[in-house]
Protein backbone atom coordinates (compact mmCIF):
# COMPACT_ATOMS: atom_id res chain seq x y z
CA UNK A 1 0.00 0.00 0.00
CA UNK A 2 1.13 3.60 -0.67
CA UNK A 3 2.06 4.93 2.61
CA UNK A 4 1.07 8.70 1.56
CA UNK A 5 -2.41 7.69 0.01
CA UNK A 6 -3.18 5.52 3.50
CA UNK A 7 -2.61 8.88 5.16
CA UNK A 8 -5.35 10.03 3.58
CA UNK A 9 -9.06 9.50 3.70
CA UNK A 10 -10.52 7.37 0.60
CA UNK A 11 -13.62 8.95 0.74
CA UNK A 12 -12.89 13.08 1.78
CA UNK A 13 -9.60 13.02 1.01
CA UNK A 14 -8.41 14.79 3.84
CA UNK A 15 -6.29 13.81 6.25
CA UNK A 16 -7.18 10.41 8.29
CA UNK A 17 -7.01 12.71 11.55
CA UNK A 18 -9.03 15.62 10.09
CA UNK A 19 -11.38 13.38 8.13
CA UNK A 20 -15.02 14.94 7.57
CA UNK A 21 -16.52 11.62 7.21
CA UNK A 22 -17.95 11.50 10.38
CA UNK A 23 -19.48 14.82 10.38
CA UNK A 24 -21.60 14.25 6.81
CA UNK A 25 -25.11 13.14 6.93
CA UNK A 26 -26.50 12.50 3.30
CA UNK A 27 -29.56 15.54 2.23
CA UNK A 28 -32.46 14.25 0.24
CA UNK A 29 -32.17 17.12 -2.68
CA UNK A 30 -32.88 17.13 -6.42
CA UNK A 31 -31.18 19.85 -7.44
CA UNK A 32 -28.16 19.24 -9.77
CA UNK A 33 -25.19 21.01 -8.52
CA UNK A 34 -21.95 21.08 -10.41
CA UNK A 35 -18.92 22.52 -8.69
CA UNK A 36 -16.07 24.06 -11.03
CA UNK A 37 -12.98 23.43 -8.89
CA UNK A 38 -9.77 25.46 -9.22
CA UNK A 39 -6.63 22.90 -9.66
CA UNK A 40 -5.01 24.92 -6.78
CA UNK A 41 -7.83 23.49 -4.41
CA UNK A 42 -8.37 20.21 -5.00
CA UNK A 43 -5.47 19.07 -2.01
CA UNK A 44 -6.35 22.27 -0.08
CA UNK A 45 -6.89 20.74 3.36
CA UNK A 46 -9.67 23.54 4.67
CA UNK A 47 -11.52 23.24 1.46
CA UNK A 48 -14.94 22.65 1.74
CA UNK A 49 -16.34 21.71 -1.87
CA UNK A 50 -16.07 18.08 -0.91
CA UNK A 51 -18.83 18.33 1.79
CA UNK A 52 -21.32 19.58 -0.92
CA UNK A 53 -20.15 16.28 -2.97
CA UNK A 54 -20.26 14.07 -0.32
CA UNK A 55 -23.59 15.07 1.35
CA UNK A 56 -25.46 16.10 -1.91
CA UNK A 57 -26.80 13.09 -4.26
CA UNK A 58 -26.97 15.21 -7.23
CA UNK A 59 -23.60 17.31 -6.98
CA UNK A 60 -20.48 16.72 -8.75
CA UNK A 61 -17.05 18.23 -8.97
CA UNK A 62 -15.10 18.73 -12.06
CA UNK A 63 -11.16 20.15 -12.11
CA UNK A 64 -9.62 22.78 -14.21
CA UNK A 65 -9.39 26.58 -15.08
CA UNK A 66 -10.86 27.37 -18.35
CA UNK A 67 -14.30 25.22 -19.05
CA UNK A 68 -14.98 26.46 -22.18
CA UNK A 69 -14.22 22.64 -24.18
CA UNK A 70 -14.76 20.70 -20.60
CA UNK A 71 -16.40 17.73 -22.38
CA UNK A 72 -18.05 16.85 -19.38
CA UNK A 73 -19.65 20.14 -18.47
CA UNK A 74 -20.21 20.58 -21.62
CA UNK A 75 -22.35 17.91 -21.96
CA UNK A 76 -24.07 18.90 -18.47
CA UNK A 77 -25.12 22.00 -20.24
CA UNK A 78 -26.44 20.28 -23.50
CA UNK A 79 -29.27 18.72 -20.95
CA UNK A 80 -32.69 20.23 -20.24
CA UNK A 81 -31.93 21.69 -16.63
CA UNK A 82 -31.86 25.55 -16.21
CA UNK A 83 -28.63 26.49 -14.84
CA UNK A 84 -27.10 29.33 -13.13
CA UNK A 85 -23.90 30.46 -12.49
CA UNK A 86 -23.34 31.94 -8.39
CA UNK A 87 -21.21 34.63 -9.77
CA UNK A 88 -21.03 38.37 -9.09
CA UNK A 89 -21.29 39.92 -12.80
CA UNK A 90 -22.78 42.68 -13.26
CA UNK A 91 -26.01 40.96 -14.52
CA UNK A 92 -26.52 38.72 -11.80
CA UNK A 93 -30.05 39.08 -10.83
CA UNK A 94 -31.43 37.42 -7.16
CA UNK A 95 -31.54 34.28 -7.19
CA UNK A 96 -35.49 34.08 -6.39
CA UNK A 97 -36.34 35.77 -9.64
CA UNK A 98 -33.77 33.36 -11.56
CA UNK A 99 -35.90 30.10 -10.17
CA UNK A 100 -39.47 31.59 -10.91
CA UNK A 101 -38.30 32.38 -14.43
CA UNK A 102 -37.29 28.04 -14.81
CA UNK A 103 -40.45 27.41 -12.88
CA UNK A 104 -42.18 29.43 -15.50
CA UNK A 105 -40.42 27.61 -18.52
CA UNK A 106 -41.18 23.99 -16.99
CA UNK A 107 -37.64 23.64 -16.10
CA UNK A 108 -35.84 22.02 -13.52
CA UNK A 109 -33.41 24.52 -12.21
CA UNK A 110 -29.56 23.53 -11.43
CA UNK A 111 -26.58 25.62 -9.64
CA UNK A 112 -23.06 25.91 -10.76
CA UNK A 113 -20.33 26.81 -7.79
CA UNK A 114 -16.90 27.97 -8.51
CA UNK A 115 -14.66 26.56 -6.01
CA UNK A 116 -11.21 28.99 -5.73
CA UNK A 117 -10.33 32.28 -4.39
CA UNK A 118 -11.59 35.51 -5.57
CA UNK A 119 -8.63 35.89 -7.72
CA UNK A 120 -8.80 32.62 -9.21
CA UNK A 121 -12.82 32.43 -9.33
CA UNK A 122 -12.65 35.63 -11.27
CA UNK A 123 -9.61 34.13 -13.72
CA UNK A 124 -12.07 30.66 -14.12
CA UNK A 125 -14.93 33.16 -15.34
CA UNK A 126 -13.36 35.14 -17.68
CA UNK A 127 -11.64 32.17 -19.25
CA UNK A 128 -13.97 30.18 -19.89
CA UNK A 129 -16.84 31.20 -22.48
CA UNK A 130 -19.53 28.59 -21.47
CA UNK A 131 -19.65 30.35 -18.53
CA UNK A 132 -20.09 33.58 -19.65
CA UNK A 133 -23.32 32.46 -21.54
CA UNK A 134 -24.86 31.18 -18.20
CA UNK A 135 -27.18 33.62 -16.29
CA UNK A 136 -25.50 34.32 -12.82
CA UNK A 137 -27.42 34.61 -9.91
CA UNK A 138 -27.04 36.45 -6.38
CA UNK A 139 -27.45 35.71 -3.05
CA UNK A 140 -29.55 38.56 -1.30
CA UNK A 141 -29.45 39.90 2.81
CA UNK A 142 -26.46 37.38 3.41
CA UNK A 143 -24.42 37.47 6.98
CA UNK A 144 -20.81 37.38 7.06
CA UNK A 145 -19.22 33.50 6.40
CA UNK A 146 -17.75 31.40 9.55
CA UNK A 147 -14.72 30.43 7.63
CA UNK A 148 -12.98 31.48 10.35
CA UNK A 149 -9.18 30.28 8.86
CA UNK A 150 -9.10 31.23 5.43
CA UNK A 151 -9.01 34.83 4.96
CA UNK A 152 -11.59 36.52 2.31
CA UNK A 153 -9.98 39.94 0.74
CA UNK A 154 -13.93 40.52 0.40
CA UNK A 155 -16.11 41.96 3.05
CA UNK A 156 -18.94 39.15 3.81
CA UNK A 157 -16.87 36.01 1.91
CA UNK A 158 -18.73 32.84 1.75
CA UNK A 159 -16.88 29.06 1.55
CA UNK A 160 -17.94 27.36 -1.33
CA UNK A 161 -20.09 25.60 0.90
CA UNK A 162 -21.83 28.27 2.90
CA UNK A 163 -22.17 29.67 -0.91
CA UNK A 164 -24.14 26.65 -1.56
CA UNK A 165 -25.95 25.84 1.90
CA UNK A 166 -27.67 29.44 0.93
CA UNK A 167 -28.32 28.97 -2.20
CA UNK A 168 -29.91 25.80 -2.08
CA UNK A 169 -31.88 27.30 0.88
CA UNK A 170 -33.21 30.08 -1.10
CA UNK A 171 -33.92 27.96 -4.13
CA UNK A 172 -36.25 25.94 -1.57
CA UNK A 173 -37.56 28.57 0.33
CA UNK A 174 -36.25 26.92 3.36
CA UNK A 175 -33.05 26.11 5.37
CA UNK A 176 -33.38 23.47 7.78
CA UNK A 177 -33.27 20.96 5.12
CA UNK A 178 -29.74 22.22 4.19
CA UNK A 179 -28.38 22.91 8.03
CA UNK A 180 -26.09 19.35 7.77
CA UNK A 181 -23.78 21.20 5.46
CA UNK A 182 -23.48 24.10 7.65
CA UNK A 183 -22.84 21.31 10.72
CA UNK A 184 -20.31 19.81 9.06
CA UNK A 185 -18.43 22.84 8.18
CA UNK A 186 -18.36 24.00 11.54
CA UNK A 187 -17.21 20.81 12.83
CA UNK A 188 -14.66 21.18 10.36
CA UNK A 189 -13.73 24.45 11.59
CA UNK A 190 -13.36 24.30 14.69
CA UNK A 191 -11.54 20.62 14.46
CA UNK A 192 -8.83 22.95 12.74
CA UNK A 193 -8.59 25.36 15.10
CA UNK A 194 -8.27 23.18 18.10
CA UNK A 195 -4.99 22.08 16.03
CA UNK A 196 -3.32 25.03 16.12
CA UNK A 197 -1.10 26.02 19.12
CA UNK A 198 -2.15 28.61 21.46
CA UNK A 199 -2.52 32.26 20.57
CA UNK A 200 -2.21 31.18 16.49
CA UNK A 201 -5.75 31.74 15.71
CA UNK A 202 -6.37 34.88 17.76
CA UNK A 203 -2.83 36.32 16.17
CA UNK A 204 -3.54 35.35 12.35
CA UNK A 205 -7.31 35.26 11.84
CA UNK A 206 -8.18 38.06 14.95
CA UNK A 207 -10.89 35.99 16.26
CA UNK A 208 -11.33 33.94 19.61
CA UNK A 209 -11.52 30.16 19.86
CA UNK A 210 -15.26 29.49 21.18
CA UNK A 211 -14.14 26.04 21.69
Amino acid sequence: MNQKASRYCPQCGKANKACICAFIQRIESDVPVIVLQHPSEVKQPIGTARILSLSLPNCRIIVGEDFSDNDELNQLLDNDVHYALLYPAETSEPIGNWRLDGMAQNKQCGLILLDGTWRKAFKMYQLSQNLQALPCVKLDDIQSGNYRIRKSPVDGGLSTVEAGFYALSAMAGDSEPFEPLMNAFNEMIEFQIKQMPPGVFERHYGGKDRS
